[in-house]
């Protein structure tokens, strides 16, 4: 018999076995859709309407300006509240991010700037770093505004800068156009490894495998029979996610389906690999399952890039990150979701995902004997 021929026998057998068994189109395309769309709208490190209160002993006259310059931030709800232990009661409950407090002397040192300056505290719940940071930005800001205006209504003069910013690439500064590439690659990451770590698993234990490693095809027949129909399943979510993210959450694309295209086809085949070898070593579904889980689902999420920049890691723990092919993939969706066809970024990026795909399957290869001990 060709090789022609069991190729062709091979690829029916495995297009009836996803045909009669709805788990695999369940794992490509329902799975995607649901971790997509509940991660994508989940995870956001936006902070928009954060409340803050609010505590002026001084003249509401003086300082009615500022409680407005604070009111027009979307980042900003300013709360008033009479004192500083309401308002640090109010903090304590968790009611409020803040506290600006406002000396009664503030207007008097406003209007002698070169005597004394005017001080105003700014108290922040620092349980998350991260917002206490962003809220104390945007309270300093909304105040700089102000005493910008005030120092023209006076005529006050100084040494003063125009600072002009943009922002290349997310201009918005929305986290999604950020996180949404890298759940494609968490997701992904999962799709494509369960796909196979389930399924072959699942035939392992039900004698399926054993009949096939007795037929006259070569074990490499086998494996290319499997990784084939898979792939054409694991191209067809990545599909859907991209659509989902242009789509639902409006992130742009100005790459190109190629470069796309390219790192996509070399990831799923790493992906589908593993999970050939996963489910070799394991040949148990909810074993495979977790070892799946294990190697690629949190890899993904926090060593790739996705939430948290790899240039801010240890330098130890930047150097295994190359060991993550999730991290190559992440770097690639990003420059072409929002840069383009940044070649000197994809094509290094596109070298680490040949070297994984490679080694997934050569490891494959190497561990699948046509013996069932």
């Amino acid at each position: 018999m060709s090789v022609a021929l069991r190729m062709r026998g091979l690829v029916g057998k495995e297009i009836k076995q996803i045909s009669r068994d709805p788990s695999a189109i369940l794992i490509a395309f329902l799975l995607p859709l649901v971790l997509l769309i509940v991660n994508g709208y989940g995870i956001s490190f936006d902070a928009n309407h954060m409340r803050i209160a609010v505590v002026i002993a001084a003249p509401e006259e003086e300082v009615r300006g500022m409680l407005q310059s604070l009111a027009a931030s979307p980042f900003i709800d300013p709360q008033r509240m009479p004192n500083t232990h309401d308002a640090e009661a109010a903090m304590i409950r968790g009611d409020v991010r803040g506290m600006l407090v406002v000396r009664d002397d503030f207007s008097e040192r406003l209007a002698n700037p070169i005597r004394w300056p005017a001080t105003a505290q700014l108290a922040v719940n620092a349980t998350d770093p991260n917002t206490a940071r962003i809220l104390e930005g945007y309270v300093s800001g909304a105040l700089t505004t102000w005493l910008v205006g005030q120092a023209s209504e006076r005529r006050l003069s100084g040494p003063t800068i125009d600072l002009a910013s943009r922002y290349w690439f997310n201009p918005e500064l929305r986290s999604a156009d950020a996180i949404v590439p890298g759940i494609i690659v968490m997701v992904m990451s999962m799709t494509g490894t369960l796909l196979t770590a389930l399924i072959v698993a699942r035939e392992w234990e039900r004698g399926t495998m054993e009949s096939m490693l007795a037929s006259p095809a070569a074990m490499a027949e086998l494996i290319l029979a499997k990784l084939g129909c898979y792939f054409v399943l694991g191209m067809g979510s990545m599909l859907l996610s991209v659509l989902l993210a242009v789509g639902l959450f409006d992130l742009p694309f100005r790459g190109s389906f190629g470069a796309m295209g390219a790192a996509s086809a070399l990831f799923l085949v790493f992906a589908l690999g593993l999970g050939l070898f996963i489910s070799t070593l394991a040949r148990n579904q909810f074993v495979a399952a977790q070892v799946a889980f294990l190697t690629t689902m949190l890899p993904a999420m926090m060593l790739s890039g996705m939430l948290f920049d790899i240039a801010s890691m240890p330098r130890w723990l930047q150097i295994i990150t190359y060991g993550v092919p999730a991290r190559y993939l992440v770097s690639i969706l990003q420059t072409v979701f929002l840069a383009g066809d940044i070649w000197a970024v994809i094509l290094p990026n596109l070298c680490g995902l040949a070297a994984a795909a490679i080694l997934a399957v050569g490891a494959t290869l190497l561990v699948t004997r046509r013996r069932l001990d």
